[in-house]
């Protein structure tokens, strides 16, 4: 156990990163989360939770990982805030190459999450953050009586499409399917909300304006007509990619790079992990993020207690 900086590092300070951060600090062994911007991940954007167990009225993404992160805290977790640029897997003794520094463990679990999938249509990357969002909580403030456009049909995308009704006189929601795939409560709320219009069967081709969006361009699958339609904001929900840049090559991942992990949730190398949005997963969702994550420091700290 000698020349090496801790027994876990843990990436990413989602849910599933504190929660492995928690199970680690209970387990007192000695850790370390990294997190590249503020702990919390995609929920710091989602509005309200109502599917967490143990809030029956909901609670604030904020809120919920603000007590997450807390707990984690308590029982003497450690955070700091760093960029992994890749990892060294090939020895049993792992290393974790910073921005600004390369530290050592006897095992990794990577809860580094997923991000927005981009579109790709004229429009998308040149009105990014000026009327192309992701971000139905940052964002839908700033268009109070305007008239918006959002991207998609599953649970985000509905979900979030409801919230820019707070604020938006009317919402388009583009959907290329003739039904939405969002959950049974989402889409009834979606479809009884007057201030939202889905367009079905169809697609976003561009956006267009000056130097903010004015305008999007929609088309019909299965008709093939094209229409103009005015709005201030264009909002992307279709999907997400991991946030796994860093990993290269180093453990076995699917054709859209989710890692692929065992249900101890080992990858493909021992002694590291994986939990969370960034695994190969049939859901992702906070409750599955959060038992992924207690699996894997579970897996970990048997792990480390055979290298001892």
């Amino acid at each position: 156990m000698k020349n090496v900086d801790y027994d876990i590092v843990i990436i990413g300070g989602g849910p599933a990163g504190l929660t492995a951060g928690l199970y680690a600090a209970r387990a007192k062994l000695n850790g370390v989360l990294i997190e590249k911007l503020a702990p919390g991940g995609q929920v710091l954007v989602t509005d309200w939770v109502e599917n967490y167990p143990g809030f029956p009225e909901g609670i604030s993404g904020i809120d919920l990982v603000g007590k997450m992160a807390d707990q984690a805290k308590q029982f003497g977790l450690v955070i700091e805030n760093g960029e992994v640029m890749s990892l060294d897997l090939s020895g049993p003794v792992k290393q974790i190459r910073l921005n600004d520094r390369t530290i050592t463990a006897h095992a990794i679990i990577i809860a580094s999450g997923a991000s927005p999938r981009k579109l790709g249509v004229p429009g998308e990357d040149r009105f990014y953050g000026k009327g192309v969002s992701s971000c139905a909580t940052c964002d839908g403030p700033f268009y109070r009586d305007r008239a918006v456009a959002a991207v998609g049909g599953g649970d985000t995308a509905v979900q979030e499409s409801l919230f820019l009704t707070r604020f938006a006189k009317k919402v388009y929601l583009i959907h290329r399917r003739d039904e939405l795939r969002a959950t049974g409560i989402l889409r009834e709320r979606a479809l009884a909300n007057d201030k939202l219009e889905i367009l079905w069967d169809s697609v976003l081709t561009r956006i267009d304006g000056l130097t903010n969006v004015e305008k999007i361009t929609v088309k019909n699958v299965k008709s093939g007509e094209t229409k103009t339609i005015d709005v201030d904001g264009c909002f992307m929900w279709i999907g997400i990619r991991p946030n796994a840049e860093f990993l290269g090559d180093e453990v076995k991942r699917d054709e859209f790079g989710f890692v692929i992990t065992d249900s101890k949730m080992e990858t493909s190398v021992p002694g590291v992990y994986a939990a969370g949005d960034v695994r190969d997963t049939p859901l992702r969702q906070i409750a599955t993020a959060v038992g992924d994550a207690a699996i894997a420091a579970f897996s970990a700290e048997h792990h480390i207690s055979s290298k001892q």
